[in-house]
């Protein structure tokens, strides 16, 4: 005997809950299956946890720049296993939350395992769930590569699991969480080395993003080392790691590393082959311009389909999906071009839209650069100033912008409303004639010369 809904989701992360969150709001008959945490990823173990890391990072920033307003700080400690007690606390907050809030909107949460058996059919630990529409949207998880040793290291998810700072740690990867964590364990006062197989991090980015994120992280102290492959890693009698890497570095009594090199979708347990769900090498399942799979009511969204991996992005897809199938909106989706994103580094990234490069490539000469660097009015009295830098990617006669990239303090705050312009259609008049709000940083946004 098996149990239907209009509409079942495939976890209870970002994506999940707000597909069954919309369908319910429809008045129809929804579940959520997940097999972990409700809230997924982001509430337990990545944006929240994190954004309540870079907040203690950013204070601990304040302190050092106290001096430069004439203020007499001295810091006596800084209690690493306060902080997470805290940040556990306020995480569990949020999870209850939810608990409750499927209870009151009737969304029927069931913990376990889905696996496909047909198109329509879930089983969950024997017990067997039928629905019209499913999706699929199970989150992913950290890669550790294969490598002799790698057990002795953690991934992001055991950064959040850490229960003592770590002294010193060797963080390996390239993308956004490898220099997001690197940057907060530096600013609270780890000694930080970073791993990089090439040149740089960051390599998706505009140039002057990763240039600039470079020159400050070294600025602040965290040693980045190019091109170097991790070989092997041993674990001494004392419990310190060495690090041996394949262009002869060896890397000694580090208490702590992170694999920071990617993350796999949480596909191998679904059998999508029993729904005839087609799916890539890597776990990611292909779906169309509506999250539609090749198997009709079968839908896919968030991390899983392996683009623009961003919690705002899950939600949205999720909610014009259901907006689609039960509110009459046929031609409702997600416009996957110029998202927004941000990175919680030090300084932040705020980034929306074509790099340069990126433009060049299409648009050729007709891509004009509008560019600025300076350092904001908070750091001219500071002992450690950051810079600031933004540029604006304008195409054609009428300047479009193209592409926006901002890196130094506020970034993260002043790109929302730059967004809502720049998917707007806005050109480089429109932003000329916006009166500045002086003095801010955002202001040279409107006044680029």
């Amino acid at each position: 005997m098996s149990k239907h809904f209009d509409l079942i989701s495939i976890g209870a992360g970002s994506g999940g809950l707000s597909a069954a969150e919309r369908a319910a709001e429809y008045g129809k008959t929804t579940a959520v299956i997940e097999n972990n945490k409700l809230g997924g990823t982001c509430v337990n173990v990545g944006c929240v946890p994190k954004k309540v890391m870079w907040f203690a990072a950013g204070v601990a920033e304040t302190l050092q720049d106290a001096s430069g307003y004439g203020f007499d700080v001295s810091l006596n400690q800084f209690d690493w296993g306060k902080l997470v007690e805290a940040r556990e606390g306020y995480i569990n907050g949020i999870t209850d939350w939810y608990g409750n809030y499927l209870k009151d909107s009737n969304i029927e949460h069931i913990q376990g395992t889905a696996r496909f058996t047909d198109p329509h059919t879930l089983d969950v630990d024997g017990e067997r769930y039928t629905a019209d529409h499913i999706v699929i949207s199970p989150g992913g998880y950290p890669v550790v590569p294969d490598v002799p040793g790698a057990e002795h290291g953690i991934t992001s998810d055991g950064f959040f699991a850490l229960k003592e700072q770590p002294k010193r740690v060797a963080v390996v990867g390239a993308g956004y969480i490898a220099v997001e964590l690197a940057g907060v364990l530096n600013s609270l006062g780890s000694e930080v080395s970073m791993l990089l197989r090439r040149d740089h991090f960051l390599s998706d980015f505009d140039a002057m993003l990763r240039e600039t994120l470079m020159e400050e992280m070294m600025n602040a102290g965290v040693n980045i080392m190019s091109r170097v492959n991790v070989e092997r890693v041993e674990k001494q009698n004392d419990g310190t790691l060495t690090i041996h890497c394949q262009s002869g570095v060896t890397l000694e009594d580090y208490d702590c590393l992170i694999w920071a090199i990617g993350r796999a979708p949480n596909t191998a347990d679904l059998d999508l082959d029993a729904a005839g769900v087609q799916y890539n090498n890597d776990g990611t399942i292909p779906a169309d311009a509506y999250q539609q799979t090749n198997v009709e009511g079968v839908y896919a969204v968030g991390d899983v389909i392996g683009k623009a991996q961003l919690t705002p992005v899950a939600i949205a897809a999720s909610r014009r999906l259901s907006d689609r199938l039960f509110n009459n909106m046929p031609e409702r989706r997600l416009d996957y071009e110029n998202i927004p994103t941000v990175m919680f580094t030090h300084p932040p990234i705020g980034t929306i839209g074509l790099t340069e490069d990126e433009a060049r490539e299409v648009h050729g000469d007709a891509v004009k650069i509008y560019q600025t660097g300076f350092t904001a009015m908070y750091h001219a009295f500071s002992p450690h100033p950051q810079r600031t830098a933004m540029k604006l990617v304008c195409v054609g006669a009428e300047e479009k912008v193209v592409g926006c990239h901002i890196i130094g303090m506020g970034a993260d705050e002043m790109l929302q409303g730059f967004g809502v312009a720049i998917k707007m259609g806005a050109t480089k008049k429109d932003f000329d004639n916006c009166v500045a709000l002086h003095p801010t940083s955002s202001e040279e946004l409107v006044t680029l010369r």
